[in-house]
């Protein structure tokens, strides 16, 4: 049965304005159908949401004094978004490793992030010092191996690291069974414990129970479409052409991996400067402002507790 939707026939590809493809890798998306300027359209503007997102992260770093990891945290982001953007316009291996290396790098901005705090100067050096050798040692590799599996369980592997490193000093700073055994006998009075631990345990099942999951569900998800994407894909090219245009953009399933992931990561970033709060025991400096968990994305706000009413968390 023929798709009844009013749209456009699929055009005869472009002649490639960018010349012959000389990246290691090519996506289902097929290659100028659209302009003679853009190799994979789609591919390349969904990586407005690293754009659009980087500049909402950046903006709250400079605007809150977050610390200046974070903020170079979401330069690097940006760096990845418009990595990809040009990566995926142009399909040259220069624009490839600008993509792919970047996410390395932030990464190991994280890695440090996480690692470094609360050490002194000289473990700090150090940790600089292995986290800046991770990067040299994947980028060196990658150049030698052009791998792109090798650069892909390279990244997973210091993303899963930093992220459970994150998580057991999330709950050692903030589990009020954990802190209680740390805590000076006397220290406070039994009214302020009480409102400590009912804060920590709010914050607590905030990054469990919202920040986490959307984080680790929104990658997983885009994992999920990018490899059906791979593996479907002379299916996927067939019901596209047949569907036409603007529909069948809808069934371009890399570029959905650019949404999702740049939205976990967009939430990785968040979530690291809200738990470094913590970490410092500063968490009633700040607050996390959620409108919707649907309709907006988080970000963490000082709040000047004297003169202005706490916002709600969410």
């Amino acid at each position: 049965m023929p798709f009844s939707l009013p749209h456009i026939p699929y055009p005869t590809p472009y002649p490639p304005y960018w010349g012959p493809v000389t990246a290691t890798l090519n996506w289902c998306e097929e290659d100028y159908y659209l302009t003679t300027y853009s190799a994979e359209i789609v591919n390349a503007l969904t990586n407005l949401v690293f754009v659009y997102l980087a500049y909402k992260g950046i903006s709250n770093c400079i605007r809150n004094g977050h610390d200046s990891v974070f903020l170079l945290g979401f330069i690097s982001y940006l760096v990845i978004g418009l990595g990809s953007f040009f990566f995926h316009t142009t399909l040259k291996y220069s624009m490839q490793l600008l993509d792919e290396l970047s996410m390395i790098y932030t990464t190991c901005v994280m890695f440090f992030a996480i690692f470094a705090h609360g050490k002194s100067t000289r473990t700090r050096v150090l940790v600089g010092v292995f986290a800046t050798g991770i990067a040299v040692f994947v980028t060196g590799y990658y150049l030698y191996m052009k791998d792109p599996v090798f650069h892909q369980n390279a990244f997973a592997l210091i993303t899963t690291i930093v992220l459970l490193r994150s998580i057991y000093s999330m709950e050692e700073s903030l589990r009020p069974s954990r802190t209680a055994k740390r805590a000076p006998a006397n220290a406070t009075s039994e009214v302020e414990r009480v409102r400590r631990e009912r804060r920590d345990r709010e914050i607590l099942n905030t990054m469990w129970f919202k920040m986490i999951p959307i984080g680790l569900g929104s990658v997983g998800l885009g994992f999920l479409i990018w490899n059906l994407d791979t593996a479907f894909c002379s299916h996927l090219r067939t019901w596209r052409r047949q569907m036409g245009l603007p529909w069948g953009i809808f069934l371009e399933g890399h570029g959905w991996w650019h949404v999702f992931t740049g939205i976990a990561q967009y939430f990785n970033l968040t979530w690291s400067i809200w738990l470094r709060y913590c970490l410092d025991g500063r968490q009633d400096e700040v607050d996390l402002v959620w409108p919707s968990s649907l309709t907006s994305m988080p970000s963490i706000e000082r709040v000047d507790r004297e003169n202005v009413p706490a916002k709600k968390r969410q």
